[in-house]
Parts: structure tokens; sequence; C-alpha cells
């Protein structure tokens, strides 16, 4: 399984991550958001390259010209509620894509278990889907996420985009997922620490988002 650390090259992805870190920063909801979706969107351009095309005929007002243009649109899967504005920034770039929605928290104790309430999602069946969680951090949201998504098809390929990461979420994922998959990323952090959160990581995304949830 591929590990593609976005974050490694100059780009200014690496300015709005550290704006999303920045607590200085976090204040402005809207901005946080704003750089979720840019960062979508970034990643949805990188993770395009990847994609299968075929050529197309184009008119124009003066003649025909050829192309190469994408031979299906991927499936956009997002976690929510943290995942939305990061998800906007992907639905920017592939506009008719299908889209499905997935309902998950963790179950805080000694161990983190993953409750899944929700889910609605197209055939998956041999489709190429985008798997979109803003922190990748034990990986077991991701895992159980693909699981339940198994009942509505098996996917040809699975795209993990996660706007942070760490070596645990990643092993976790690598050891688990059985499908052909990929791992995006912008950053791949220390470690986790004993309330399984990311360090240094940014926060609660959702909470940054929307707002403290009681």
């Amino acid at each position: 399984m591929q590990v593609i650390n976005l974050g490694q090259q100059n780009t200014i992805a690496n300015q709005f991550v550290a704006d999303l870190r920045d607590v200085a920063v976090q204040t402005d909801r809207l901005r946080f958001r704003t750089n979720l979706e840019r960062l979508g969107v970034i990643m949805a351009y990188e993770v395009s390259k990847t994609l299968a095309y075929q050529p197309q005929s184009v008119q124009t007002p003066l003649t025909i010209t050829h192309t190469n243009l994408l031979r299906a649109q991927p499936i956009l899967i997002t976690i929510l509620r943290a995942g939305l504005p990061y998800f906007q920034g992907f639905q920017n770039f592939f506009d008719a894509a299908p889209a499905g929605f997935i309902g998950a928290y963790r179950k805080e104790g000694a161990d983190i278990k993953i409750n899944l309430e929700y889910l609605a999602t197209p055939n998956l069946t041999d489709q190429t889907v985008i798997l979109i969680d803003p922190m990748l951090a034990t990986g077991k949201s991701i895992i159980r996420a693909v699981q339940e998504l198994e009942r509505h098809g098996k996917p040809a390929h699975i795209h993990v985009a996660a706007l942070i990461a760490t070596p645990e979420g990643i092993k976790f994922v690598q050891d688990n997922l059985k499908h052909s998959a990929t791992i995006w990323t912008f950053a791949i952090d220390e470690k986790l620490d004993h309330r399984f959160y990311i360090v240094p990581g940014l926060g609660d995304a959702g909470d940054l988002s929307f707002g403290e949830k009681i």
C-alpha cells in the first residue's frame, strides 16, 4: 500500500496546514473551514493524476479538438462531521462525482471503539473510492468505515485522503485494509498520546470547524 505525503513538497499547502495548527489562527472558524476546503482541492488535484483517462473529442466554436478526460468519476465518501469542509474541496474538483456519507464517532475508554450509526452510499462495485477524513489517528474509523462500505460492493481501489496522519494509524490501515488502496496525507505527525490524540496535531477538526459539541 503506497503512502503519499504531500507535505514533503514545498507548496502553499504547507502554509494552510500551518494555519490549521496555529492556535492564534484557529479562533477564526471561517478561515479554518476555508483552509480545510483549500487542502481538499489540492489533494483532489493530486489524486486526479492517478485516475484513468480516455481520449475524447470536444467541439469548439471553430473546430474539433482532442484531449484526455476522466474515464469515470470517483465516488467521494466522507466521515461526518469533521470531514465536511475537507470533502467540499474534493467536491469542487470532482463536481459530477457521486457522494456518500458516514456518521461515525469514537467511544472513549481504555481502548478506542468506533460507533457507526449512519451510512448513505451509492453502489461501490468496481468503483474508485476516495474516503475523506481529516485525521488518520488510530486508523480504526477508516477500517470500520470500509467494513460497512463493503456491504455496498467491493471497490476497485480506495484512496484514503487524510489531512494529518500518524505512524500508528498508517500501520493499522496497512495491516487491516485488504483492498487495493493508497493513503494520501499532508503530514505524518510524531505519535498518538495516551488519549489517542495526534501529537502535535491540531485539535478537534469538527469542533474547530463548527463549535464544541456537548
